[in-house]
């Protein structure tokens, strides 16, 4: 969550910095996970070229989406452990992927 302090520094550099942070604090690469919600702001997509980061603003808006019916459909609905979604993540872009096309 970006601070009151670095909301009056310098917003825009200070919400990509928390973007960059969170992928370095939680191991991820920017390459692999090309796109984010940041609090109380919104979506951040990027790629290789312009199409591919709208391309991607599209693919995150239908996981909004059926995120969004998901919950309509079951209030009650947990999150995905985090040692799962994980698992699914290692399995095909970590270092040791076994499972995909490549």
């Amino acid at each position: 969550m970006i601070t009151d302090k670095a909301v009056k520094k310098n917003y825009e550099e200070e919400t990509g910095s928390l973007i960059i942070d969170t992928f370095r604090n939680n191991n991820l690469n920017y390459k692999d996970i090309k796109a984010c919600l940041v609090a109380s702001h919104g979506p951040f997509t990027w790629g290789d070229n312009a199409y591919e980061a709208v391309y991607m603003s599209l693919v995150l808006e239908e996981i909004a989406r059926l995120n969004f019916f998901t919950q309509l459909l079951n209030p009650s609905i947990k999150s995905t452990k985090r040692t799962l979604l994980d698992k699914h993540y290692q399995r095909k872009h970590g270092k040791d992927a076994y499972y995909g096309q490549r």
